[in-house]
């Protein structure tokens, strides 16, 4: 018979024995006595100045290490303050573990302090959560846990341990037996279904491979990359895809969608076929799903039964992995094909090389003008050579970085894509440079998210956790004024910041960081230059840009992909 110990060392031996490392969060009263038995863990404690910063930057910790992201919290505001975390790694499909501590079993329903109903409040917003009031039970819900956040479609999942349960006692096996029994999905898709795509894909004469953020989830962008060398398809890549294949690559034709580039855009919309792996026909793709993309058939790949046939139509539906799933369609094509070639669709691809000439991604920056924020991104991608994590925030400065990075590889572009969560950037790319210590981590935000959250960078520095925070100051909300300008007759309620207030420099270095400033052109270089040789400190380069800049291309939402406005001057 094992030994009795408490619930709390149980907690701890059980994160222990998933191979946890560091853990992000704050203490409090309900979850006291687990931080007891974590000052004698190997485990590493990141102490977050909010819990929102823990959940996000367990959040980047999962999406640069492809690892499950384990956050701490107490009970009531602890938790509650975990949800918009919890919602976003939901939409992203990101693996994260949460924690939280509960009132004790029998003050449930009387209005304890800090009493909240956290797991029917976190329900909506994880893939799946539990309360344990039993001390005997806390093992066997945290390795189920991470089972459940890691495999499928990846999710965060709620522990909620009642403080009693915490402080009993109960013998500890070591084992990481589960039982879910109604818990089983597919991982490989169906023979006939994958016989029947390659039929789709051979009869073809202007497909297109839809590469969405499930490609990255399952590790598979070298089969991605392999199958679309393999069967000659143009490549697009969703927001939460960028990197699954090099953008350097002759098939990657970039990000589609409301803001993202016109040929990718346009070649979905006049396809005859989509071959749809990890990605959900996101409405920032679609536009309105009436109008997409109208002569195309669809092949759907993808490890979520419920998002097949949820908003497209689909002729070949293909349950499971995106990697399990692309290997049998590598095999299968091969066979297929024998000693001869997939089709070349030169018609289709000489189309394709007439939209990236005539519709280039472009910009400007004037000397003697202000800050362009895509001349920033330039620079900063010519000084590491693109050999860098980058995180966004959310708005222009998200948009534009997914446009202007050329992404060479998987995993190293992090950004809140489904909720669109402003402050995710600062957290998560400090939890992203926690779990990659020897990479080069680049935070891109907008003074707008920045001051959502810039109170982590006290956490980065206490921390020793050497963040660079890039900060595109436009003294704006830059995507609302944006549509304000254009639409609103520019009526810009409510979008005014300060280009002064904050100093963000005199932040950055009172809390520790390394602050730089750029006011004008002829100073990026030397900021970023500077920015990026200090290495023993987090650093915030500060960037004052062009509050009337406005990202292009543009489709409206709810509109037609078929209309795609390359400036200010196409919309009437």
């Amino acid at each position: 018979m094992p030994n009795q110990i408490s619930g709390a060392e149980i907690l701890l031996k059980s994160l222990e024995l998933e191979g946890v490392d560091l853990v992000f969060g704050i203490p409090g009263g309900a979850i006291l006595k687990a931080y007891d038995s974590l000052y004698d863990s190997p485990i590493r404690h990141v102490l977050v100045r909010h819990e929102q910063g823990g959940g996000h930057m367990a959040s980047g910790y999962a999406h640069a290490t492809g690892r499950v992201g384990v956050t701490l919290a107490t009970s009531g505001p602890g938790a509650t303050n975990l949800v918009t975390p919890l919602a976003d790694a939901y939409m992203d499909s990101i693996p994260v573990v949460a924690i939280t501590a509960q009132v004790a079993s029998t003050s449930i329903g009387l209005d304890a302090f800090q009493e909240t109903h956290t797991w029917g409040v976190a329900m909506p917003v994880t893939k799946h959560n539990d309360l344990v009031t039993e001390t005997a039970e806390i093992a066997g819900a945290i390795h189920e846990a991470f089972h459940l956040a890691k495999t499928g479609r990846p999710g965060p999942v709620l522990v909620d341990i009642t403080k009693d349960a915490l402080a009993g006692s109960a013998p500890f096996s070591g084992s990481k037996k589960i039982y879910l029994p109604g818990y089983k999905p597919s991982v490989k898709g169906h023979s006939r279904q994958i016989k029947a795509a390659i039929d789709l894909i051979m009869e073809s004469d202007r497909p297109v491979l839809y590469a969405g953020g499930g490609t990255i989830r399952a590790g598979a962008s070298q089969e991605l990359t392999q199958f679309a060398e393999l069967m000659h398809l143009p490549t697009v890549t969703t927001l939460m895809a960028r990197g699954v294949i090099p953008d350097s690559h002759d098939l990657a034709l970039g990000m589609p969608g409301m803001h993202g580039c016109y040929t990718a855009s346009t070649a979905m919309q006049k396809s005859d076929l989509l071959v749809n792996i990890g990605a959900r026909f996101d409405d920032r793709v679609t536009g309105n799903p009436e109008f997409f993309a109208p002569d195309a058939r669809v092949i759907h790949v993808d490890v979520d039964p419920a998002e097949i046939g949820k908003i497209r139509a689909v002729d070949v539906p293909i349950v499971g992995d995106a990697r399990a799933v692309l290997i049998q369609l590598i095999q299968a094509a091969t066979e297929r094909l024998g000693e001869d070639d997939a089709p070349r669709r030169t018609p289709w691809f000489d189309t394709i090389r007439g939209w990236q000439r005539e519709f280039p991604l472009t910009f400007e920056q004037d000397a003697d003008g202000p800050i362009q924020q895509q001349y920033v991104i330039e620079q900063l991608h010519k000084a590491t050579g693109g050999d860098a994590i980058v995180v966004a925030g959310v708005g222009q400065h998200q948009m534009w970085a997914s446009q202007f990075w050329g992404f060479e590889k998987p995993n190293t572009w992090i950004n809140s894509g489904g909720l669109g969560t402003m402050g995710y950037a600062v957290p998560a790319s400090i939890g992203a440079k926690a779990g990659m210590p020897d990479e080069t981590v680049i935070c891109i935000d907008g003074d707008g998210c920045f001051q959502m959250t810039f109170q982590e960078l006290i956490t980065a520095a206490i921390e020793n956790i050497p963040v660079k925070i890039v900060v595109m100051n436009n003294a704006s909300l830059g995507m609302v004024r944006q549509w304000q300008k254009l639409f609103f007759n520019e009526r810009f309620s409510a979008t005014d910041l300060s280009y002064v207030n904050p100093d963000i420099v005199m932040l950055a270095e009172a809390m520790g960081c390394v602050g730089l400033r750029a006011e004008t052109p002829n100073e990026v270089i030397p900021t970023i230059e500077k920015g990026l040789a200090v290495t023993d400190r987090p650093v915030v380069m500060e960037f004052r840009c062009d509050r009337d800049a406005m990202v292009f291309p543009m489709i409206m939402a709810g509109g037609s992909n078929d209309n795609i406005f390359m400036g200010p001057e196409d919309i009437t």
